[in-house]
């Protein structure tokens, strides 16, 4: 039986999906990007969509019963593979050791014009 999950902490899903859904132990996020839910607009520059995308994904985890520290695996898309080194140092920043299995893929475009999109797997708290 899985269980959806929304928080209103997190943008609002752009599609016909679930910001994350619970079956098991485990949580699979959709992908966060960098729209600010306060006003619901995307932020600007990839440094500002990273540490956005990784806080609504924090903001899933927990509305899920999970956190940052549960996550095993993680997958990256950028718009451009240049800013990697960007985006990795604000993931390795908010993102706690031991850090979790990860793939990075460059992608021609994101919903809304997104620079940066994280998506997640994590084991619940307990």
């Amino acid at each position: 039986m899985a269980e959806i999950i929304y928080t209103s902490n997190a943008p609002e899903a752009l599609g016909p999906y679930s910001q994350a859904i619970v079956t098991g132990n485990m949580v699979f996020t959709s992908g966060q990007i960098g729209i600010d839910p306060a006003v619901g607009g995307l932020v600007e520059g990839v440094e500002a969509q990273t540490i956005q995308a990784l806080t609504n994904l924090k903001a899933v985890l927990e509305a899920a019963g999970s956190s940052m520290e549960n996550i095993v695996k993680t997958t990256v898309f950028v718009k451009d593979m240049n800013d990697f080194a960007k985006v990795n140092k604000l993931y390795g920043m908010m993102i706690p050791a031991p850090f979790p299995a990860r793939s990075c893929v460059e992608v021609a475009a994101l919903p809304a014009g997104a620079l940066v999109e994280i998506e997640a797997m994590a084991l619940l708290n307990g």
